[in-house]
This record gives structure tokens, sequence and C-alpha cells, in this order.
């Protein structure tokens, strides 16, 4: 006949559970949960209580869930390709709500652990089996929360400062597209565009006055290999530009005397992007 305990709240055995449907190899990447033993019975040693009770259960535990669930958002990459910045990886961490899911979507929770022999060596889940339940447990706690509407706010608009400054496809992704937004709903003041000259087949620098050319840099995919070659304040100076700054307001910001003196400079970033783009056609 089983037992049935109550435990607090706050306690570290809550979430011991979930240490046993952890897959294999991601297991063995957290140091303190893969020492814990798979009998119940090896548990009454005084140095489990406090590896229980120790920070490094409770973060080990926190990353190695969050890992699991944050694919169910239905976001590209992996939660590392993410900073602490974005919803979804922040609410990749809610601990209890997955061990409250979990338990209610497969009856696996801290009683069913007490009802085990102390004997009897808790195997591996089937990993894809694993898989499943944390996708309808992710499912029904978006539901239940009410979290469906922000994210597909975030989906819609995000921002630079949620994902890591790693070279990532997820980046990549988001970089194209945030700069053809940019370039598309963004009133910006930039460079008249660049004309075609009828007798020599290359373009002629205009007055840089009106508004093509910056949305063109910004929107181009090679984009990113122009801004390469570009000075840090020349870098400056066309991010200022695509982002609607005026020229006295690009002069007082990076401290030139004088707004002619912007003006220049993109003046020079126009003819290097002339020629940036040429090479690039060859």
């Amino acid at each position: 006949m089983s037992v049935t305990y109550k435990l607090p709240y706050d306690t570290p055995l809550r979430y011991l559970p979930l240490v046993y449907i952890l897959p294999y190899d991601l297991l063995m990447r957290c140091p303190t949960l893969r020492k814990l033993p798979r009998r119940m019975g090896a548990f009454n040693g005084p140095e489990w209580q406090e590896v229980l009770g120790s920070p490094q259960f409770r973060n080990e535990i926190m990353d190695a869930m969050a890992a699991l669930v944050f694919p169910h958002f239905g976001f590209g990459g992996w939660k590392e390709h993410y900073t602490g910045y974005f919803p979804a990886w922040y609410l990749s961490y809610a601990l209890s709500l997955w061990a409250k899911g979990i338990e209610r979507e497969r009856g696996w929770g801290p009683q069913a652990l007490f009802n085990l022999s102390p004997d009897f060596e808790i195997p591996f889940f089937d990993p894809e089996d694993v898989k499943a339940s944390i996708g309808a447990v992710v499912r029904r706690t978006i539901e239940e929360q009410g979290w469906g509407p922000l994210l597909d706010v975030v989906r819609e608009m995000p921002c630079a400062e949620d994902f890591e400054p790693w070279d990532t496809n997820v980046r990549k992704d988001f970089l194209r597209k945030w700069y053809h937004t940019r370039s598309k709903k963004v009133k910006t003041v930039s460079l008249e565009a660049c004309m075609e000259d009828e007798d020599s087949g290359i373009h002629a620098v205009a007055d840089p006055a009106a508004e093509d050319f910056t949305e063109q840099v910004a929107g181009e995919d090679f984009c990113q290999r122009f801004k390469a070659t570009l000075s840090p304040k020349d870098m400056a100076i066309l991010e200022l530009r695509v982002e609607g700054y005026g020229y006295q307001e690009i002069a007082d910001k990076l401290r030139y005397k004088t707004h002619s003196a912007v003006v220049k400079r993109m003046e020079a970033i126009k003819r290097r992007f002339i020629q940036y783009e040429e090479e690039a056609g060859r």
C-alpha cells in the first residue's frame, strides 16, 4: 500500500523526477545531476540531501529542462542562440510549471518516485516519448498561461538584443528580415538613388539628400559584408542615417564640428558602396 506524501512547495524533491526524464546525452552534460543515484533507496545518506539542496542541483535542472522545453515554443535554433532578454528564453525556465505539467501528463512526479521499490533502478526513458510529452506540456501551458499573444508578438517583432552575437542561422535570418523590414517600413533620411550613367554604364554620384541609397545598403543581402569594409566612424554614420537621424544630429552624437563633415563622409561612403557593388558584380 502506497503512502501519499505532501511536499512543501519549494522543496528541491519536487524537481527530482525531472532528472530521470532527461535524455542520456543531456544528463551527461550536467555534472551534479549525472551523479545522482537511480535507486531511491540510495538517497538515505545525508550527502544526497545536501546535493539536492544545493544551487548546482537547481541550476542544472533548470538549464536542462529549459533546453528540452525551448524548441517547442516554435522558434528556430537552440536556446543557447538567444539571450536572456528573449521572452521565450525566459519562459523556458518556468521550472515549477514543467514539473507540474510532466506530473499531470505522465503521472511522473514525487509520489511516483516514493512508490518505487528502494532497490528499483530507474531506467532511461525513450527520448522520443519524452519529447512528445514535453511538447504536449508546453502547448497546454501556453494555452493555460495565456502566453500565445506574447509569443506571436515576439515572432513578429524580434530585436537584436534577443540574439547572441554569434554567426548562427537564426541570427542571419533575423538580420536579413530586420534590414528588409526597416528598409521598407522605417521612414529614413538618406542619400539619393545611385543614378545610372548612360554613357559609362556606371553609377553617378548624386546629391546626398534623398532616399534610396541607405535603404539600398540596408536592404541588400551583402550589406553586412559592405559595412565590414567601413571604418567604425563611417559605420556609425551610416547606421544613424538608416535610423533617420539628421546630419546635425549625427554631428552632435559623433562630435563632428559641423554637419557638412557628416555630409562629406556620406558622399565618401556612397562612392565606396558604388565601387563595392561594381566589384561584387564582376
